[in-house]
This record gives structure tokens, sequence and C-alpha cells, in this order.
């Protein structure tokens, strides 16, 4: 088990980079990191941990904590849910495999959409791998950015709003896991679960108090409440279930460079809670900043 560190301090725990679907190489996210005042953040790209090693090299840089991690994809019927999954093994065989599916099940669909695209639209495939860094998982946002390079939406948003629109007939959906598959597979690897952004379709669309028990049996560690995307009318009622469920309750921006506008450390995760998440894990360690040397002050 990783042992906390001293007195955490507030740490931004929901966010992408270039090996997902952010615009900035995990290095530069971890200077921002530091213009932002974090204590720490926690890298989270979708289904992927590509980004850790990049990211852990800029500790010592940046002086910011890094709490590796990965947003897990994962579907209830017909509705997409993600998990954070914290300090997870990297190298833990059911974890890889799934998020290896996950990962190509991503790029077929990807293709096929853009296929669909290209029927009413100048957009093809070379368009999309334009706007992708090398080895990243690509999605919808990657799309997105492309429809935006060749002029037919102006923003990422208006591309999310219009023609990636389920509505517009070219999006589909790809594999993922359940949520409770999802859970266990964190936990199994050593992980601490926690949803992510679960008041973002309003207060009748949260998780059902039934499920979310299933999911607490299953080891579900907490709640993203303050989260930019979750509809202020939701948070109450995931306050409510925070308390009625002990679970813990986190606070991320779901940075993702210029492709959302998202900042850095808006909403934030308090000490304490990040001591017992970092308590939990046990997967792999939180890669720490040197101690300032004996009668050095930290800036």
């Amino acid at each position: 088990m990783s042992d906390a560190p001293a007195g955490p301090g507030e740490a931004d725990l929901h966010t992408h980079t270039t090996v997902s679907d952010g615009t900035e190489a995990p290095a530069e996210l971890m200077r921002q990191a530091a213009a932002a005042g974090l204590w720490g953040i926690a890298l989270t790209d979708h289904d992927s941990t590509s980004g850790w090693a990049e990211a852990s090299a800029a500790v010592a840089e940046t002086g910011v904590a890094l709490i590796p991690g990965m947003e897990l994809s994962t579907r209830e019927g017909f509705s997409s849910v993600h998990l954070l999954g914290y300090l997870i093994d990297p190298l833990d065989e059911s974890l890889l495999a799934e998020t290896a599916r996950i990962r190509e099940s991503r790029m077929t669909r990807a293709e096929q959409i853009v296929r669909r695209i290209g029927r009413d639209y100048d957009l093809s495939w070379d368009d999309v791998l334009a706007q992708t860094a090398e080895g990243a998982t690509i999605g919808r946002p990657h799309i997105a950015d492309a429809l935006v390079a060749r002029g037919l939406v102006e923003t990422r948003s208006a591309a999310f709003s219009g023609i990636l629109h389920p509505r517009a007939g070219y999006a589909q959906p790809h594999y993922a896991p359940d949520p409770l598959t999802g859970v266990r597979l964190i936990r199994e690897a050593g992980g601490v679960p926690v949803l992510a952004h679960p008041g973002t379709r309003g207060a009748e669309r949260i998780v059902p108090p039934e499920r979310l028990a299933q999911l607490v049996d299953a080891g579900l560690f907490g709640l993203e409440v303050d989260h930019p995307e979750n509809q202020e009318a939701a948070k109450p009622r995931l306050r409510e279930l925070a308390a009625r469920f002990g679970l813990a309750i986190t606070g991320s921006s779901d940075y993702h460079g210029t492709g959302k506008t998202n900042r850095l450390g808006e909403c934030r995760t308090a000490p304490d809670v990040v001591a017992r998440l970092l308590a939990e894990g046990r997967g792999t360690a939180p890669v720490l900043p040197p101690a300032a040397p004996a009668g050095v002050a930290a800036d």
C-alpha cells in the first residue's frame, strides 16, 4: 500500500493530455499545474496510462505531485458512464485487456463515423490523423478538431452540438464494460475508483440509489461532485448520496487544454480527501517532488 505524504494540499483529480483528447503534452500539463498553484494533479487520460512516464519526469522540475490515474470508459445501457481510477497497477492484465478492447472499439467507431460524415462533408480519415498525437486514443474530440480544421464548424463544442451529436445520425457508441465491472477492475488493479461527473445530465439522471449501492459494495470510493459540467441542481442530491453511502466528495476541472473551456484547478479536491485516496491506493505510488533541504522554505 502506498503511504500518503505528510500534509498533501489541494489537487485537481481529473485532467487530460494529448495521450487522449487533451491539447497539451503531459510535461506541459505539469507546468500548467504549477502555474495554477496546485499541490498535485491526477493524470486521467481516457483508457490509457501512456502519459504517466512523461508527467512523472516533470514532477521534480515543477514541484507538483502526480497521482497517476485513468478515466475508464463504461456503459450503462445507452448511457456513457466514466470512472476515474487512481493509483492503479498499469500492468494489471485484466485492466490492460479491457482497455485495449475499448481503445480498439474507439478506433473502429471513429473510422466508421468519419466514413459516414465523409459522404456529406469534405472530411477524411487523414484529416483526423492530422489532429492526433502519435499513440493517442482516437475519439470524437479528434474528429471535432478535424471538422474545425476543415472549416466545417467553428469550434470543438460546435461540432459536438451539431455534426457529432447523436441526433445528426453520424455518431455511434463504442464498446465499454458496465460500471460495476469497471469498479471491480479498478479495485482488482489496486486502484481507487470515483464516479466521474455524475450530474452532467441533471438531478433526474443521477445513478439510481440501488445501482449506486452495488457500486459502493464493489469498492466505489467517491463521487466527483465539484465539476464544472455537473448541473447545479444535481449537486445537492449528489452530496446527499455521498453522505448516505459514506462516499468521498472530489473536485476536478476535467482540463483538456484548449479542447474545453474548463480551467485547470477551477474545481479542487480537499487535502483530507486527497490523503484518504493516497492511503487507499496500492497499485502504484504517487510521484512526489523532492523535499526541500532542511532549513529551506518552499515557495
